[in-house]
């Protein structure tokens, strides 16, 4: 099977980040929610679709949450040259955190091809 390897032209990009505090709705040991929104822009000169992503959650305290799955928000993306696929989640966590994500999936010709999202900062408002 062939390595995946980035594109170029193909980007990632976190255009917000809000805070939540989620009270009850949210696990005791998790209470804290970062909503993010992620733009996927496929300025390549080939057809892409997206098949997956990858998630990994630094804490402060040196754990570290790997999540894995099929698809974005339940969709596998196809994007033409020039589009691009925006989409919201969110990330629970106790401590202070960074997240970092990717996105998997194959281009026009069969290769297999990733994007990165640039680390960012899950930083649990002070009173």
């Amino acid at each position: 099977m062939s390595r995946s390897r980035e594109l170029p032209g193909l980007s990632a990009r976190l255009d917000k980040l809000c805070y939540h505090h989620g009270g009850a709705s949210l696990p005791t040991d998790k209470p804290h929610a970062f909503v993010y929104f992620i733009t996927i822009k496929n300025g390549s000169d080939r057809t892409v679709t997206f098949l997956g992503r990858k998630w990994v959650v630094q804490h402060s305290d040196g754990s570290r949450l790997v999540v894995e799955g099929d698809g974005i928000v339940g969709e596998k993306p196809r994007l033409e040259p020039g589009e691009q696929f925006s989409y919201n989640s969110y990330h629970v966590t106790g401590l202070d955190a960074s997240a970092q994500g990717s996105f998997h999936g194959v281009d026009e010709l069969g290769h297999r091809v990733h994007v990165v999202v640039p680390a960012f900062a899950l930083s649990i408002p002070r009173a």
